[in-house]
């Protein structure tokens, strides 16, 4: 009974966010247009550039750029280290894909999932978005972001062949990360690092939210 009940704790949270996010996952063709993508970090190499999988997440941003579907993206990481710039790198490797520079927006305390999912609420005004990330991780993306009041649909940003061995690493890691998640938005309702607000669109401009 014990085992049974700490398997149910384990894999329930992820049963409940995959089957919350099968009608809210698309292709880049066919996802309805938001004013906002955000990008989740997912990691630097060593010389400081985006790892492959951060690669194909601003990828698949700039396709939805360049289709119209949306006008800005966030690019939200980690940047708690003088050495560690997530969002830097992200930048950088976005403007080489010819995305200009005026559709990118920041966030630096982008730590994690959560964190993302509520500054993008809190800070940057954001009511409607695309989350694109890979398959593995946009159920709990979708889950938190719209547990924490967004209108939030997703794009997979699977665009290789990951080893079989990195996806049996992320997908064990979900199952206590989902579990987290599920812990925040309904029980303990963390508050992450904030500041002033810094509204992507000015003023005026409401009616694209």
């Amino acid at each position: 009974m014990t085992l049974v009940l700490g398997m149910a704790v384990i894999f329930l949270p992820r049963l409940i966010t995959a089957l919350h996010s099968i009608q809210r996952v698309y292709s880049v063709e066919n996802v309805p247009s938001k004013p906002v993508a955000v990008v989740f970090g997912a990691g630097l190499w060593r010389d400081g550039t985006p790892t492959n999988v951060l690669r194909d997440r601003i990828a698949t941003a700039a396709d939805l750029f360049f289709t119209g579907k949306i006008q800005k993206i966030l690019m939200s990481g980690d940047n708690r280290f003088l050495d560690y710039n997530e969002p830097g790198a992200m930048r950088e490797y976005a403007l080489s894909l010819g995305i200009p520079d005026s559709a990118i927006v920041l966030d630096y305390a982008g730590r994690r999932t959560y964190d993302t999912c509520y500054r993008a609420r809190a800070i940057f005004g954001i009511q409607e978005l695309i989350l694109v990330t890979q398959s593995f991780h946009l159920p709990r993306a979708l889950y938190t972001c719209n547990a924490l009041g967004l209108n939030a649909v997703g794009v997979a940003s699977d665009r290789r062949d990951y080893s079989m061995r990195s996806q049996i690493y992320w997908n064990l890691r979900e199952l206590p990360a989902t579990l987290t998640a599920l812990v925040d938005v309904h029980l303990t309702h963390p508050v992450p690092v904030l500041g002033d607000p810094e509204p992507i669109f000015p003023p005026g401009n409401e009616e694209f939210l």
